[in-house]
Formats: structure tokens, C-alpha cells, sequence
């Protein structure tokens, strides 16, 4: 209203003028917003990696910054994002902002994705927040569902491959070969079970509640390529940095320039792609730096965004390579060999990411070029040394079969829950119980246990 009023009686010029300014305050608010958002985040997860690189160097002279003991909130990377995106909102004129104190802190601290995502946005989540929700059966019995079976993933198995990615990873020296790539795969298996499964859980619990939280996962062991993986892993992570870093940085005036003068040295078809490729390498370098304060976390987003870059350059190498090969891109089998070539460079990575440190991280490289391509640990008793007995492993390989199947299942368009729900209540209730009693009986917890924490809880 006061912004109506303003405007009231202004020529033309007065307006534009009084808009410029208006535009002006919006934009210091905002920057002002999200530097304290973010600073609190830097502070809090990264100002001992940042004085530990400095004092590299300043402890030469004889001096250093001291070292802080911060304790890091729960979930503080989703909800500082989250809380990002809502002021950048605002700005752009995307949505209006809460006039309820209240409703922004129910916004904001919804509770089954505040540790661990999904990353929410205000036009998604918030108007299911604030209306009412009348009990549903049918909507209850699907978050019941949803959570069942992220306890299945997490405690049957991602916490049971806990076990064996630990035993590798903290001894590495002990190994080489075939098995070092067996545990980077299984610690993708683990950390896909491990956050989906808390997906799951969050996302079953809001629907008990009303609430349909944003989809986080799609089959990403399916993937195709690196990109496609990432399209369909942490999904509302990859929206964020796609609206909030690579279109404002790749649209940019700044780029476009980049891009013309490139193109005077590079030709034109490095320099019309040039903008996504810086773009895209930004991403993934700040999404290693978002995963961790540490340089292995780093070198996990270069390792991503270097591959990501280098098939949008040799993306015409690739067509002549499939045309010279006479590769059917329709064909299934050209498919399966993309899953597992997508599969294997997804499991490199994982050393970066799992490794005590990046040094290990290379040395646990280095040490899988000596007898990579041997498979002997898988029936010379070498996986019984890795802290599973035979029936956990028999156990483990049927509950990742029941994954794949259900994987595959989505993947076709099955909608499992609501196929489930059809069935006679009697059938229903012994699908619910069954499930239960496998959580119970098969979970990996206990007294004597300690059950390892959500993965991403961490970040």
C-alpha cells in the first residue's frame, strides 16, 4: 500500500527513478541477508579449515589464528540454503514474504527435514504448512509405508555396510586391487541407503502430518552419465545450486562477455559453451565444499565438476565415437554399459568423500591400479575378513536385491504404496507386521551396537 501511495501523482521519470531506488534498498537488504546467513555457516562449519590453511603459512613468522571449539547445529547446511533461497525470493519478486513471525519459524523448522533436507522452498512447502490437514487413512497408512521402508534401508543396510566400507577405508594400507573398488562401491551403497532411507522416514512422517515433502532421490544408480547422476541424487540440492548459482553466473553479463571474447581464441564452439562449463565447475566445487571442511570434500566436487566439463567439450568426440562404433543408443545393452561406467566413476569418487583425508584418498587410488581387475576377494574368503560372517552377507545380498527390485519397480512408473493399498486390509496388515518384525529381528542395533548417525546429518 505504502508503495501505491508512493507512486501516486509521479511522472514517468519520477517513477522509474523512485522504482531504481526501491530496487536499490531490496538489493542492499537482501545482500545484507544472505551474507549473515551464510557467514554464520562459514563461522560456524568452516573457520578451523580456513585458519588451518592460513596458519600454514603465517606460522613461518611465528605466529597463527587460534583454533576455535564450535559446536556445528544439526542440519545447519539445508536450513541456511533453505533460508538463502527464501530472501533471494523475495528480491526477485517470486513470492511474497510471511507477515507471520511465527508461520517463517514453522517454515523454517519444520521438523522431519530440518536435520538432513530435503532442501524446501517457501512456494512448495509453506501453504501445506500454514492450511489445515483433516486425518486421512489412506495418507497415514503411505507415510507408515514410507517410513518402514527407510528403516529398512537404514538398519538393515546401510548400517550393516557400515561395517565393511569402515574396515576398508580406515585400513586401506592392508589392501589393494579389486577390493578397495569393492568398498568405495559398497560406501555408495551405504551412503544411498543411509540418506534415502532418512528420506524416507522424514518424508513419511510429514505425510502422516498432510505434508508432501519434495522428492530427493530418483533411482541415481540408474544414472546414465555423471550429470544424469546428479539429476537424480540429492535432487533439491542440485535445484538449489541450479537457480541460485549456475543460471544467475552462466546468464550473466560478466559470462556473456567471456563468452564473446572466447570465441575469438577458442572458436565458436568452446566459446558458446564456455559460460556452462565455468558455471558447472563452480557448482561442483562448491558442492564438495558444502559436503565438508576438508580438502578431500573439495577435491570430490573438482573430481565431479572435471568430468561434468569435459563431456560438455568432447561432447561432439562422443557422437563421432558412437557413429564410428555403430553404437544403437537404443539398444538395452548400451544402456547397462552406461549404468556401469556411470557406477564405476561414481565409486572413484567415493574415495575422496569416505577417505580419512585426501592423501588418502590418493593413495587408496594408487593402491587400486595394482590388481584392479581381480575379483579373487569375492571367493578366496577375503570378504569374511572385513567384519561380516557368511549370513550377514547372504543376508546383506538379499536386502540390496528387495532394493533393486523396488528401485526398478519406480523406474517403470510402479507406484508400489499405492498398489500395497489396494490389497485387502487383511493381506495389508500382514505386509505391515512382516515388515516390521524384519526391522526388529534383521536391524542393525542394540546395546552392544552403536548405530551409526545419518550420514548427511553430518553436513
Amino acid at each position: 500500500k505504502e508503495y501505491i501511495k508512493a507512486n501516486e501523482g509521479l511522472t514517468r521519470e519520477e517513477r522509474k527513478k523512485y522504482n531504481a531506488g526501491v530496487k536499490k534498498k531490496t538489493n542492499t537488504i537482501t545482500t545484507i541477508g544472505v551474507i549473515i546467513d551464510l557467514g554464520i555457516l562459514l563461522v560456524l562449519k568452516y573457520y578451523n579449515f580456513f585458519a588451518g590453511n592460513i596458519n600454514i603459512v603465517l606460522n613461518h613468522f611465528g605466529t597463527g589464528l587460534p583454533k576455535l571449539s564450535l559446536l556445528l547445529p544439526l542440519g545447519i547446511s539445508f536450513y541456511t540454503l533453505q533460508a538463502v533461497a527464501y530472501l533471494v525470493d523475495i528480491n526477485h519478486g517470486k513470492l511474497k514474504p510471511d507477515d507471520n513471525i511465527f508461520k517463517f519459524m514453522l517454515f523454517m523448522s519444520f521438523f522431519p527435514q530440518i536435520i538432513q533436507g530435503p532442501i524446501a522452498r517457501h512456494d512448495q512447502l509453506a501453504a501445506q504448512l500454514y492450511e489445515g490437514h483433516a486425518f486421512d487413512y489412506t495418507r497415514v497408512t503411505h507415510g507408515f509405508q514410507l517410513i518402514l521402508w527407510g528403516a529398512v534401508k537404514k538398519l538393515i543396510i546401510a548400517d550393516r555396510l557400515l561395517i565393511p566400507v569402515a574396515t576398508v577405508f580406515e585400513n586401506y594400507s592392508n589392501y589393494e586391487g579389486g577390493i578397495l573398488l569393492f568398498g568405495a562401491a559398497l560406501y555408495g551403497l551405504q551412503v544411498y541407503t543411509d540418506f534415502s532411507g532418512g528420506m524416507d522416514i522424514a518424508q513419511g512422517i510429514a505425510q502422516i502430518f498432510g505434508i508432501q515433502l519434495e522428492i530427493n532421490f530418483r533411482q541415481p544408480y540408474f544414472s546414465v552419465s555423471i550429470e544424469d547422476f546428479w539429476r537424480r541424487w540429492h535432487i533439491t540440492l542440485g535445484g538449489w545450486m541450479r537457480d541460485y548459482i549456475f543460471f544467475p553466473l552462466s546468464l550473466s553479463k560478466r559470462f556473456a562477455t567471456i563468452s564473446r571474447n572466447s570465441r575469438k581464441v577458442f572458436g565458436p564452439f568452446v566459446g558458446k559453451r564456455l559460460p556452462a562449463i565455468l558455471s558447472s565447475f563452480v557448482v561442483y566445487f562448491l558442492v564438495g565444499f558444502w559436503h565438508g571442511a576438508e580438502w578431500k570434500y573439495i577435491l570430490y566436487g573438482v573430481y565431479n565438476g572435471v568430468i561434468i566439463c569435459s563431456s560438455l567439450l568432447l561432447v561432439e568426440v562422443y557422437q563421432k565415437l558412437k557413429a564410428f562404433f555403430r553404437i544403437d543408443e537404443s539398444a538395452a545393452s548400451w544402456k547397462v554399459f552406461q549404468m556401469v561406467r556411470t557406477f564405476y566413476l561414481v565409486s572413484i569418487g567415493r574415495f575422496f568423500s569416505r577417505a580419512i583425508n585426501w592423501r588418502a584418498a590418493f593413495g587408496m587410488i594408487r593402491r587400486t591400479t595394482h590388481h584392479w581387475y581381480s575379483l579373487a576377494f569375492l571367493v578366496d574368503g577375503s570378504l569374511l575378513e572385513l567384519g561380516l560372517n557368511n549370513a550377514n552377507w547372504i543376508l546383506l545380498l538379499f536386502a540390496l536385491a528387495l532394493l533393486f527390485a523396488v528401485d526398478i519397480a519406480h523406474e517403470k512408473g510402479i507406484k508400489i504404496r499405492e498398489t500395497i493399498s489396494m490389497q485387502p486390509l487383511v493381506f495389508r496388515w500382514i505386509i505391515y507386521i512382516a515388515a516390521v518384525l524384519i526391522v526388529l529381528t534383521f536391524g542393525v542395533y542394540g546395546p552392544e551396537y552403536v548405530s551409526g548417525s545419518f550420514i548427511y546429518g553430518q553436513f
